[in-house]
């Protein structure tokens, strides 16, 4: 499934990805309420995924704190505080993020990526089990982050198969719509 799924995100054209990028953002701003000093992790785009930093650049000059998130091995991510103009450095599994001396924080709202999704909040990843994991410790810490998937509508399907340790979505965002899971 996330082969097939990855595939069909893939043939999307850069110039499409843009257009529909930007399109899903202009829903998510105009949809999703942020109070000043929420805490967001947003996240850069890898390979062709949907590209969040027109609503990441929206929502900071409203005064929510951002951060990306970072992969310190192959168990455990953290989120560092992205500060405008801060350079960005390697921060694993293909991204780049904060460095060691940004401030690590805890995201109240999460913008989760994702291979693909369906319309019961279930969240297929990329196989590392890195975006579980960091939820659970969150949970652990205080109340569950709001979790919202960020993809294109090509993503996707009648059903992810959903494990015990996976974290359902609260919404799904896409260039077409917005799916209110819960």
């Amino acid at each position: 499934m996330r082969r097939e799924v990855l595939s069909r995100r893939d043939r999307i054209s850069a110039e499409e990805r843009i257009t529909m990028s930007i399109a899903a953002c202009e829903m998510a701003g105009s949809v999703i309420e942020f109070q000043p000093g929420d805490i967001v992790s947003g996240f850069l785009p890898i390979r062709s995924e949907i590209d969040l930093r027109p609503l990441m650049a929206e929502i900071q000059r409203r005064g929510v704190v951002l951060c990306l998130p970072v992969v310190l091995d192959r168990e455990t991510i953290i989120f560092r505080e992205l500060l405008r103009g801060e350079q960005l450095v390697d921060a694993g599994f293909g991204t780049i993020g904060p460095g060691p001396e940004a401030r690590v924080v805890e995201p109240t709202i999460m913008f989760v990526p994702l291979a693909a999704f369906d319309n019961d909040g279930g969240r297929l990843g990329y196989g590392a089990g890195h975006y579980d994991r960091a939820i659970d410790k969150l949970i652990a810490k205080g109340p569950r982050p709001k979790l919202i998937g960020v993809a294109f509508g090509v993503q996707k399907v009648d059903r992810v198969p959903v494990e015990k340790h996976d974290q359902l979505l609260d919404m799904i965002i896409t260039e077409s719509g917005i799916v209110n899971v819960k």
